[in-house]
C-alpha cells in the first residue's frame, strides 16, 4: 500500500512501581523505591539475592527476594557477577517487576509516565494516507493506550474512539477495549488519515 506509513514506538516507563510498606520507623504505610542495589548473601553453597528497597521519607530498608536459599550452580555466572556489581539494567528490570512486587507486598503505586523514542519503518512518506505505529515496550506499563496515543499524536481521546467507532482506527486482534486498557508490547494500531484536515501534523508527532 503505497499510501501506509510504518512507525515504531519504543515505550520505556521512566518510573518504576513503588511498594506501599507499613514503615516501623515512620509508624505508617510508605512508599518505597528501588535503590538499584543488591544484597547477595552466600552461606555454604546456598544463596540469597534481595533488591534493597529505601522508604522515601526515612530510608529505612526493606529487602525484595530474587533468589532464596538457591544453589549457587543453579544459578548462571554472568548474572551472578551482575547481581555482585549492581547490574543498572538487572536492577531496573527487576524493579520495574510489578507483577512479582504485587504477589509478594499487594499494595503498589504505579506510575504512567513514558519516554517514547519514534523511528519510522520503511521510505514512505509522501502522500501516507494510513498511519500504523507498532509498539515496544521495553517493560510494562500502567498507561492506557488511549492517553499514550493523545498524548504522542496530539488529538483528543473523544477523537480516537470516534476514529475507533468509524473503523478508522484499527487495533488489530486486540479490539476496541483495548484503548481503555494499558499498552502492551506489540500492539500494531493502524489510523486512516484520508480526509482529516491535521494529517500532516499527526503524521509528524507520530515520528513521521
Amino acid at each position: 500500500m503505497s499510501g501506509l506509513l510504518r512507525i515504531h514506538w519504543a515505550i520505556a516507563p521512566k518510573t518504576a512501581p513503588r511498594p506501599l510498606i507499613n514503615c516501623n520507623r515512620c509508624g505508617t504505610v510508605k512508599a518505597y523505591c528501588s535503590s538499584g542495589k543488591f544484597r547477595v548473601n552466600a552461606n555454604g553453597k546456598r544463596i540469597d539475592v534481595w533488591l534493597i528497597y529505601r522508604c522515601i521519607d526515612c530510608d529505612n530498608s526493606w529487602n525484595f527476594g530474587i533468589f532464596e536459599r538457591c544453589n549457587r550452580r543453579d544459578i548462571e555466572p554472568a548474572l551472578l557477577q551482575a547481581l555482585e556489581s549492581n547490574d543498572p539494567a538487572l536492577a531496573r528490570r527487576h524493579a520495574f517487576d510489578v507483577v512479582a512486587l504485587r504477589n509478594r507486598i499487594g499494595r503498589i503505586e504505579e506510575f504512567p509516565d513514558v519516554a517514547v523514542r519514534k523511528r519510522r519503518l520503511g521510505d514512505t512518506r509522501e502522500a501516507a494516507t494510513v498511519l500504523e505505529l507498532q509498539l515496544g515496550l521495553d517493560m510494562p506499563t500502567s498507561l492506557r493506550l488511549d492517553r499514550l496515543l493523545a498524548g504522542e499524536l496530539g488529538i483528543s481521546r473523544s477523537r480516537l474512539q470516534a476514529l475507533e467507532e468509524k473503523e478508522l482506527l484499527i487495533l488489530g486482534r486486540d479490539g476496541a477495549k483495548a484503548l481503555r486498557k494499558p499498552a502492551r508490547e506489540g500492539m500494531t494500531i493502524r489510523i486512516d488519515l484520508v480526509g482529516e484536515p491535521d494529517r500532516e501534523a499527526i503524521i509528524s508527532a507520530a515520528g513521521g
